[in-house]
């Protein structure tokens, strides 16, 4: 079974999960509240998808193509139809709201307005009724059809990384029959080879020179496969779990930068933050390796060896922020004994860049220099667990899974978001 078929079987038992949330001060309704009434919700409904026109590749900044989009009722019973359609397969980067053009007017349907959201950091393009709710549905008779006019473009901005996509009309309530969804395959020009941002823990070990356990170094890397280059900077957060539960972890986590150790920006003990890759980051930049130690502080709560995860989320440092890449790495520290020093001098190997890694940029080496040594020392943890969810780093896997169909205004615009993996509260 196809991913995109386990998708849009999904979203029938997500239909029946009911989701209330919180984000960024923005209630996010019931499911209920959006789904068609079950007595209505006939799964009968078929979608066809016309030729675009004109035809041909799309160029970023140049010319729309549109193309007819009918949905037929041959049921006995009207159905509820909310549209969905997907964006799939574009290439390493995650989509911003202005990196495609989407607009979808009425032919023999009502008056329609449509917009942009995510999912998982995924594209979506969403329409309803016209002055209507934004999880409002169309209404369709007993054997009749609706038909729209779907335009579609690419942006001045629509990455150098990504190319052809497959677009997916469907329906989030589950109204549309199995086999009965429809797609179709853009071309872009210039073709790109479509590739991902590859990373990874590597090198993990004891610091020279101090106690096994009391001190754990390890690289991680980036890399960036096929063409083109990331148009905005990227943003990396570091997630720890302890694996059981202190009031004052004080944790120490620090990078090396020019030869020196700096700490890293915190602003509780389970989370992390990098300075930010600029952008442009690209194949031709070859492996990036950023090199990180850690540590238990004098006043940590640990007193004997525990185990630590340590998860690297990354995903674009404004605009759709989703992580859509990440690495995990598992070891064990220890409190520093007595006669051990709480803050190891770094090794000779551990102070020098590999040659086959680039130096950390002049942004990214300011940031870092300006950041004081994370102690936390009186930090109290208020999270009940302060574990961790997967951040993504497959992103192939569960991309859609639990989703629940929610819409969120954000600003001027609204964006699409579902029950998605998100690292749990910490803290």
């Amino acid at each position: 079974m196809s991913a995109r078929t386990a998708t849009h079987r999904t979203l029938r038992s997500a239909a029946a999960t009911a989701v209330v949330a919180a984000v960024a001060g923005t209630v996010l309704m019931p499911l209920s509240a959006y789904a068609a009434p079950a007595a209505e919700n006939l799964h009968a409904l078929t979608i066809t998808m016309g030729a675009p026109a004109p035809s041909g590749p799309l160029t970023r900044g140049g010319a729309t193509e549109t193309f007819e989009l009918t949905v037929a009722n041959p049921a006995d019973k009207p159905s509820s139809f909310h549209p969905w359609m997907l964006l799939e397969g574009a290439g390493a980067s995650p989509l911003q709201q202005s990196d495609v053009v989407f607009k979808v007017e009425g032919v023999t349907a009502p008056a329609t307005e449509s917009f942009i959201g995510h999912q998982d950091g995924e594209w979506q393009g969403m329409f309803h009724p016209a002055g209507k709710p934004t999880g409002e549905g169309f209404e369709i008779p007993a054997g009749a059809k609706m038909t729209w006019k779907v335009t579609l473009g690419l942006g001045k901005s629509y990455p150098t990384t990504n190319g052809d996509f497959t677009l997916t009309a469907t329906s989030y309530s589950g109204e549309v029959a199995d086999g009965h969804t429809a797609s179709l395959t853009f071309k872009t020009d210039p073709s790109v080879k479509k590739g991902k941002l590859e990373t990874s823990f590597k090198n993990a070990g004891d610091c020279k020179g101090v106690p096994a356990l009391q001190c754990r170094e390890m690289d991680l890397s980036y890399r960036l496969t096929g063409d083109g280059e990331f148009g905005t900077a990227l943003r990396t957060s570091l997630g720890v779990n302890f694996g059981s539960n202190v009031k004052v972890p004080n944790l120490q986590l620090e990078m090396l930068v020019d030869g020196k150790w700096q700490g890293v920006n915190t602003s509780d003990p389970y989370n992390f933050d990098l300075p930010t890759i600029p952008k442009g980051f690209s194949a031709a930049a070859g492996e990036r390796v950023v090199h990180l130690r850690t540590s238990l502080g004098p006043n940590t709560d640990f007193k004997k060896a525990t185990d630590i995860t340590l998860q690297a989320g990354i995903g674009l440092a404004e605009g759709n922020t989703y992580e859509f890449a990440g690495a995990e790495t598992k070891f064990q520290l220890a409190p520093a004994t007595a006669t051990t020093s709480p803050a190891p001098t770094p090794s000779k190997s551990a102070t020098t860049q590999p040659s086959t890694s680039p130096s950390p940029s002049a942004s990214a080496s300011a940031s870092a220099s300006a950041t004081a040594v994370v102690a936390n020392s009186n930090t109290k943890a208020t999270g009940a667990t302060g574990s961790l969810a997967h951040t993504g780093a497959d992103s192939n896997t569960g991309l859609y899974s639990g989703l629940a169909a929610v819409l969120v205004a954000l600003g001027g615009g609204a964006a699409w978001l579902g029950a998605h993996r998100r690292r749990a509260v910490r803290g």
